[in-house]
């Protein structure tokens, strides 16, 4: 069994991977994106028994959705979405200092998935009819803050230029 924790940022993500006893085997920085998804499957394979399978390793992360995620979750690993402020208590935990960095992030990450896991909640693959409907919920909500976010200007531009339209 492996654990890794996942700190990720725009455009990369730091990874620890730990042992059943929270030794630390292997950390990267990688990059978004196809590249650092192969690089992050060739780090885990260095670790993983050959007759293990990509079930045995789990991963902590703090979001539940993305590119990065689904493709974790696509490659069978068992991916667990752990909330910030979770994370933040394991950080004060384990440290006394409160000194936040990225690499230090994937440590607090990978230890809380091998102590907590269940604890948290595991992402699960979705169907792909799930996939658009989840799809479809986001446009829409994206759609309707535009609207309101339109709206808003509209009536502050009008308020400034031609108040009496809004009396209209």
């Amino acid at each position: 069994m492996l654990f890794a924790g996942d700190d990720w940022a725009s455009d990369h993500h730091d990874v620890e991977v730990q042992d059943q006893a929270g030794r630390r085997l292997g950390r990267a920085r990688l990059p978004e994106g196809v590249e650092g998804i192969a690089r992050l499957h060739g780090l885990l394979a260095r670790f993983l028994p050959e007759d293990a399978g990509p079930d045995q390793v789990l991963i902590g992360i703090e979001t539940d959705r993305g590119p990065w995620v689904a493709a974790l979750v696509a490659a069978g690993y068992r991916v667990f979405a752990v909330n910030p402020r979770q994370s933040a208590r394991a950080r004060d935990r384990l440290g006394v200092s409160g000194a936040k960095s990225d690499a230090g992030d994937a440590h607090v990450l990978a230890d809380l998935v091998r102590t907590d896991a269940h604890q948290l909640r595991e992402v699960a693959g979705d169907s792909d009819l799930a996939d658009g409907v989840q799809a479809l919920a986001r446009a829409h909500q994206a759609l309707i803050r535009d609207r309101t976010r339109h709206v808003l200007r509209l009536r502050a531009a009008l308020r400034d230029y031609f108040p009496a339209a809004l009396e209209a």
